[in-house]
């Protein structure tokens, strides 16, 4: 069974469909055949019963057979296509001449008897024919038996009667059935071709794709079918692939730029240093300090930068980096306020942090507000006040008094890579906004960037949140 299963399998796709309406062809017209031949043999042989009980046998022919039964000698003729016998009650035939006896049955003899008034079976002849017996107690047109012991009379015909048309129905309808299952078969293969032209397009068109890794080919959808979902799943799997792979060609080439430069402005300090080495010539104790400080400086850079790439280079889907669960908020916030303030310490911030639970990757959330925050404290001016709120509606924001951002600047602060010109002097890599507008993303949040509602210089963060302002019960936590 199995290795026939798996045979069935091995079958390309268009052929077991054609297999499958052939079977299916084949079980419906062999229950049809087999249901006309069951009611056609049931009403030849209720025609023939019939014709049976209609047969009026006279008394005079009754008692000429019954008088040559007794004395051993056929007397009578045949009663046309039908078979007469006498049957008395001691269960010993007697047939009309010509004709060959036909055993008899105990049901006969009970009819013999008058306990029955008749009874119809079949039963095979002297000959081995096969007769339809019908026996019954014999009364004359008067209602009056005729003198002497009880018997029945029993008229038969042959069940090649019946029997011969059904096996040449039989034939028959074997014969149609086996030209509906080759109909049946080839109609299916031609649907099949037909239904399938455009799965072999898609399979073409993935195979091109995967011979020339050419993503901009699209497939032609045309109606509301399953194949015509299947090409717009294709053509949009395509399209992102090619959005993807163009945004890690950009990634790396914004990468490559900006690593080229601490990257040229360390090894030119690291050669200075060994040529140093190298010809004798010491550097002054003063330069030689600046010149590992910024040694220093570039390699904090550039391991920034990298682990700044390191997070792009995640996969998007929210839940790759770490499990996602359900964390407090604003206790995300005070740490992420405890870091920036050993970053600034110089600057007030001033925190209103409301209670507020979301669900989020922890590590990834406190980075996000890390990095706002880090913003925050680069832009404001020596002394200048940072100010932190979360209200119960589970909106975030940060503010700085520092110069702001240009209208026509703020579309692109989360872009990756973006500075705007009067931040390049500035330490960083573009890529801390992008981080946060990525993050909050992944927990199903909005981040945006705009002026302060009271006309005020500088600049605020709005991070919105779905959440609640209490924790929800232990299992949904789970």
């Amino acid at each position: 069974m199995s290795g026939a299963l798996g045979r069935f399998r091995a079958l390309p796709l268009r052929s077991r469909l054609a297999l499958l309406t052939a079977t299916a062809v084949a079980i419906a017209v062999a229950a049809v055949a087999a249901a006309c031949w069951f009611v056609t043999r049931a009403q030849l042989e209720e025609q023939l019963d019939d014709s049976l009980r209609s047969v009026e046998v006279g008394q005079d022919y009754v008692q000429q057979l019954r008088v040559g039964c007794a004395s051993r000698q056929a007397a009578g003729q045949a009663l046309g296509m039908y078979v007469v016998q006498f049957v008395p009650v001691s269960g010993e035939p007697c047939t009309s001449p010509g004709a060959p006896a036909i055993p008899v049955r105990p049901v006969d003899t009970a009819v013999a008897r008058g306990e029955q008034p008749f009874a119809l079976h079949t039963t095979p002849d002297a000959d081995g024919r096969d007769m339809r017996v019908y026996t019954y107690h014999f009364r004359d047109a008067r209602q009056n038996l005729l003198p002497g012991p009880p018997f029945a009379v029993s008229i038969a015909r042959p069940m090649s009667e019946v029997d011969e048309p059904l096996g040449s129905l039989a034939w028959v309808l074997l014969a149609l059935s086996g030209i509906g299952v080759l109909g049946a078969g080839a109609t299916g293969l031609l649907v099949a071709r037909a239904g399938l032209r455009p799965v072999d397009k898609l399979a073409d068109t993935v195979e091109h794709v995967a011979r020339t890794e050419d993503l901009t080919v699209r497939i032609p959808v045309d109606g509301e079918d399953e194949i015509a979902r299947l090409s717009r799943s294709f053509n949009a799997m395509t399209g992102a692939l090619a959005s993807s792979r163009d945004r890690q060609a950009q990634l790396i080439a914004d990468a490559g730029h900006e690593l080229r430069t601490p990257l040229t402005s360390l090894r030119t300090n690291v050669e200075l240093l060994v040529r140093s080495d190298e010809t004798g010539r010491a550097i002054p104790p003063a330069d030689r300090a600046a010149l590992m400080a910024s040694v220093k400086a570039q390699m904090t850079e550039l391991a920034a930068l990298i682990g700044d790439l390191q997070e792009l280079a995640r996969p998007d889907t929210a839940g790759q980096g770490g499990p996602l669960r359900v964390i407090a908020l604003h206790e995300i916030a005070t740490a992420a306020l405890e870091r920036a303030r050993l970053r600034g310490p110089e600057l007030t911030i001033n925190a209103d942090l409301r209670p507020w639970y979301v669900r989020a990757e922890p590590a990834a959330l406190e980075r996000a507000l890390v990095n706002v925050l880090d913003n925050a404290v680069k832009f404001s001016p020596a002394g200048g006040t940072v100010d932190v709120a979360l209200n119960q509606q589970g909106e975030l924001t940060v503010r700085d008094h520092g110069p702001g951002v240009p209208d026509a600047e703020l579309p692109h602060v989360f872009e990756r890579f973006w500075r705007s010109p009067s931040a390049r002097a500035l330490p960083g890599s573009g890529l801390g906004l992008s981080i946060v507008a990525r993050t909050v993303q992944q927990a199903g949040g909005t981040v945006t960037l705009r002026r302060p509602r009271d006309g005020a210089g500088g600049t605020e963060a709005l991070i919105r949140l779905p959440g609640a302002p209490t924790p929800p019960p232990p299992d949904a936590t789970a």
